[in-house]
């Protein structure tokens, strides 16, 4: 057995970051007692309260002790605004401050990427992955996981204006389904998250505390990685500081692999400080070249959703049960283990649908909840009865980058998305927006509105809307594809199939910048779905060895999400993120 060697630091794997991907893999290749491990986390262990509190969501968002603070660059189409990117800089990482939608996608987005020359990434390969993670109660055996680590489950807390809305959509013809994750995406009806009864669970919770007792698994918080540490063309170990302290760099080795699970920001900017990536980048820092790949912080995709705010009557919104004697109310439902509105995600209602009658299968993805926010991204709460849909392209066309800012580690990297730089990405934002208000209006929830106030109903022209949109729109935190999976023969892949990096020994990443194209999808599933995976290709083992190849038989791609769809659009509140 290879214990864990203190005294020169020598690990078989080490591990940066502890989030989505990290989190899983640390539990995974730490199951095998004839490995040692050591996951570096920046940040520090998953103490605050709110990061366990579904609704301390609003609170931690913008905490800089358990979140990287990052920001856009302006651009044409977000008025010369810095979108705010906040990604979770803790134990569990972006999964201990996201949104908390468990959201895999369609089985068209995995085909593609084997048709891209990925063999092993189709719908019916990764499905296995996904089960795995998964324990829910919810749908058929044949899609959901039922003995997985990560609790998924479905909305107890129901509210009557949920309801009107979900009659309503179901009245234009968007049927109602109650398992977006199961045969197909299209359809209207509550999200499935990642609560447990009264709790969050993130991948530290799920993935790491049940495990963190193992002799051959180390955890080092507040452990920053600074740098690869490469020997020629391999990988032996990471350069990392603690408490951010770069006077002292410590240095840990791996003897078999490092695996960089940093995320699709962080990542992209790891190598490239380690001299891996774009050659005019690298030597305009200043940063020694030592193997070019021009793909590293290239391919950047994201979700860029805008919301339609209207007016309540009838009822009182969340607006208004989270402050005074409403607040008071729910929390001792939640202390009573009752459904509460502290154990509820931002958003509670999930619509997927097609922006017009050429798209193959559905292009929008519609969130709602019956509450709204002052003007502003993650602002206050309205102080009026207020509810909220909202809107992004599901696939963007429009494609951006993250590049190192300088040689400081411990400066946020270049981000610039480009969001709705490409025409057809505004236009299809532009369907979105009007189905959007649309569902706002339908017979059902009648009752209950009273006038549109965001955008307000004055604003109709394309012009209009889409200076609206620059104005208002927020990312939805869901970046990727900044170091993607490819073939050799395409000259901007970073990793191959099994997530190695092209070029470099020992080097394996494993996070959302590895995907090659968008999800359908917030990413957080699918980047547990890819840890899952990976940790079989590093262990060396397929799904047959773990009891999933007869799960598979008669798994077909669902007819309506064969075709890759060229345009999507999808809908989200104003505080939905990644995952």
């Amino acid at each position: 057995m290879n214990s864990i060697d203190s005294s020169n630091n020598t690990f078989d794997y080490v591990i940066v970051g502890a989030g989505a991907a990290g989190a899983i893999l640390a539990n995974r290749l730490s199951a095998d007692p004839t490995v040692s491990v050591c996951l570096l986390e920046a940040g520090p262990r998953d103490w605050h309260p709110f990061l366990r509190i579904p609704a301390g969501f609003i609170k931690i968002i913008s905490n800089k002790s358990f979140v990287w603070r990052i920001t856009t660059e302006p651009s044409t189409y977000t008025a010369g605004r810095r979108v705010p990117l906040p990604q979770g800089r803790t134990l569990g990482g972006t999964t201990s401050i996201n949104g908390m939608i468990y959201n895999r996608g369609q089985a068209a987005d995995f085909d593609s990427w084997a048709a891209a020359g990925n063999p092993g990434w189709r719908y019916a390969d990764v499905l296995p992955y996904f089960k795995r993670s998964e324990q829910s109660m919810i749908g058929d055996d044949k899609y959901h996981g039922r003995q997985g680590p990560m609790t998924v489950s479905t909305l107890k807390w129901i509210h009557p204006i949920c309801e009107a809305f979900i009659n309503g959509v179901a009245n234009t013809g968007i049927r109602r389904n109650d398992d977006y994750n199961g045969a197909t995406q299209e359809g209207v009806g509550y999200f499935q998250r990642t609560i447990k009864g009264r709790w969050r669970v993130s991948t530290a919770q799920a993935f790491l505390k049940p495990v963190r007792q193992r002799k051959n698994l180390e955890i080092r918080t507040n452990s920053q990685s600074t740098s690869l540490i490469l020997e020629g063309k391999k990988a032996i170990g990471v350069r990392y500081i603690v408490k951010r302290d770069l006077d002292h760099p410590q240095e840990v080795f791996a003897r078999r692999e490092v695996i960089v699970c940093g995320g699709a920001i962080n990542t992209p900017k790891l190598l490239q400080l380690s001299g891996i990536g774009p050659a005019p980048l690298l030597q305009s820092l200043g940063i020694p070249l030592q193997h070019a790949l021009p793909g590293v912080g290239a391919n950047l995709k994201d979700h860029f959703s805008i919301r339609i705010v209207a007016r309540v009557k009838n009822s009182n919104t969340i607006n208004e049960l989270a402050r005074g004697v409403g607040l008071f109310g729910q929390v001792l439902r939640w202390i009573a283990g009752r459904p509460s509105l502290l154990s509820v995600s931002p958003s509670l209602v999930a619509w997927f649908a097609k922006s017009d009658a050429q798209q193959v299968r559905p292009n929008l993805q519609g969130v709602f909840s019956p509450a709204s926010y002052k003007e502003g991204y993650l602002g206050l709460l309205d102080g009026f009865p207020g509810m909220t849909v909202g809107v992004w392209d599901h696939q963007p066309r429009s494609t951006g980058f993250v590049h190192a800012r300088s040689t400081d580690p411990l400066q946020d990297p270049i981000v610039q998305p480009n969001y709705l730089e490409h025409p057809d990405d505004r236009r299809v934002l532009l369907d979105g927006m009007r189905q959007a208000r649309n569902l706002l209006r339908t017979p059902a929830l009648a009752h209950f509105f009273v006038e549109e106030t965001l955008p307000g109903a004055d604003v109709t022209s394309d012009e209009a809307l889409l200076e609206f949109a620059s104005r208002y729109g927020v990312s939805a935190c869901h970046i990727c594809g900044t170091a993607k999976m490819g073939p050799a023969s395409d000259p901007m892949a970073v990793v191959d199939h099994e997530l190695k990096v092209h070029g470099i020994q020992g080097l394996r990443i494993v996070d959302a910048s590895v995907m090659p194209t968008q999800p359908s999808a917030n990413t957080c599933a699918a980047t547990m779905m890819i840890a899952e995976k990976a940790a079989d290709m590093i262990l060396n083992r397929g799904t047959q060895a773990n009891g999933f190849a007869k799960e598979m038989s008669g798994i077909t791609t669902p007819v309506t999400q064969v075709a890759v769809s060229e345009h999507a659009v999808a809908i989200r509140a104003p505080s939905i993120m990644k995952g």
